[in-house]
């Protein structure tokens, strides 16, 4: 059974940095996208940036210049590198693979404060 294991959430202050990985345990067949997702209290599930199997990254208009999304293929796993945060970007973060099934993390809290 495929899950989707994330880390590396948590309390920053505004400025800072975080790093995200999400690591998918079993085999997964015919991956052709992998993202991230945050939600916020209130507020509906949103695609934060995804990147497709040949390397194509897209992001959110809200993140574009801060965040930057990379795959390690071989691993299964995607990162979100997350830097010059800002207390609007405080959620909780979902990684999402998209292949034959659709597969989700369990999220991670980021938290943006001072």
């Amino acid at each position: 059974q495929v899950q989707l294991v994330e880390s590396g959430g948590g309390l920053v202050q505004p400025g800072g940095s975080l790093r995200l990985s999400c690591a998918a345990s079993g085999s997964i067949f015919s991956i052709y996208v992998m993202d991230w997702y945050r939600q916020a209290p209130g507020k509906q599930r949103e695609l934060v940036a995804a990147i497709t199997t040949g390397g194509s990254a897209n992001y959110a208009d809200s993140v574009k210049g801060r965040f930057a999304i990379s795959r390690d293929s071989a691993k299964n796993t995607v990162y979100l590198q997350m830097n010059s945060l800002k207390p609007e970007d405080e959620a909780v973060y979902y990684c999402h693979i998209a292949a034959i099934r659709h597969y989700w993390g369990q999220g991670t809290q980021v938290t943006v404060s001072s």
